[in-house]
Parts: C-alpha cells; sequence; structure tokens
C-alpha cells in the first residue's frame, strides 16, 4: 500500500510545496522521468547477477512477485519499450553471461516475433547489448518469479515482458 506524503510533517504549509516534495525524482538529471524513485531504488539495490523484470499489464506480477519475495513496481505511465529505454540508462546488463536479456515466447508459435518483442531488439541494439534470447511461457514465469525487482508497465499489448540480468559498474583504476 502506497502512502502519499502531504508534506504536513515537514512543514509543508500548502500544497503546491507538498506536489514539489511528491516529484523530486524529475529533479534528477538524466534520468527518465518514467523511473519512479521506488523504481530507482530498487534497480539501484540490485548487485551483479541478479535479474529485472520488465513485464505488461497483463502479465501476474504482483503473484509472481508474492511467490519469490521480488519488488514489485508499478509504471503504469508507460508502455514496456519505454521502461526497457529508461532501465538501459541507468542498468548495465551482464557481460559475463551468453545472454543478458529473454523475452517470451508466443504461445504455440515459438519463432513469432510480436511488437513489443521487436522494439526491445531495436532498443537493446541501441543502447549496444547483445539480442535478447527467448524462453517458453512457463520458463520465462519461472525466472521471473526469481527476480530481485518486478516493474509492471501499463503495456497492452501482448507479449511486452523482458527479464534483464545485471552486469557490473567497474573501474580499473587503482
Amino acid at each position: 500500500m502506497s502512502v502519499v506524503d502531504t508534506g504536513k510533517s515537514r512543514g509543508f504549509d500548502n500544497k503546491l510545496h507538498a506536489l514539489d516534495a511528491l516529484h523530486v525524482h524529475s529533479m534528477l538529471k538524466n534520468i527518465s522521468l518514467l523511473l519512479t524513485p521506488d523504481a530507482l531504488h530498487a534497480l539501484a539495490s540490485m548487485g551483479h547477477g541478479d535479474d529485472v523484470a520488465i513485464v505488461d499489464a497483463n502479465f501476474p506480477a504482483a503473484s509472481m512477485a508474492g511467490k519469490g519475495g521480488a519488488r514489485l513496481v508499478q509504471l503504469a505511465g508507460a508502455n514496456a519499450t519505454q521502461a526497457l529505454k529508461a532501465v538501459l540508462q541507468v542498468l548495465p546488463l551482464d557481460d559475463f553471461v551468453p545472454e543478458a536479456a529473454w523475452t517470451m515466447q508466443v504461445v504455440g508459435d515459438a519463432d513469432a516475433v510480436p511488437g513489443p518483442v521487436a522494439e526491445f531488439a531495436v532498443a537493446l541494439q541501441q543502447a549496444g547489448e547483445a539480442p535478447a534470447g527467448t524462453l517458453e511461457r512457463f520458463a520465462f514465469y519461472q525466472r521471473a518469479q526469481l527476480a530481485f525487482v518486478i516493474l509492471q508497465t501499463g503495456e497492452s499489448r501482448k507479449y511486452g515482458n523482458i527479464l534483464l540480468r545485471k552486469g557490473v559498474i567497474a573501474s580499473d583504476a587503482p
């Protein structure tokens, strides 16, 4: 359950200041407005090898998060491709494994490429990442259940689901 902070406990006397306090994430440079404070915190809390699931509105996100203990963050104002692009701006993908991204195969036609999946391929390529692998529907569900965080978007198209494995941000400086 979310609680809306009206700002009164922090000395804000009018609604304008309270609204400003609710939108502090928009005051960060080079961070997509689609990434809410909860989403940013979850992504920053992930470690190398943790997975994030970006899923559509039809995905059973609440039950998957409940079964596996994943954090569930709603990004209802974004479609899946927008969310993926925003996440790729801040999250390095794992380059120590053959695949660090996976989409869900179309049931009954594993070779089909739905619209969202085609858009994911372009977004991954534009971000300099390797193409996504594919997983059968229930294999995707199993992996999503083990994700660190599930970002549920407002995507209404079928198969707007992708898993990403976090890599490392490393410095070779002494």
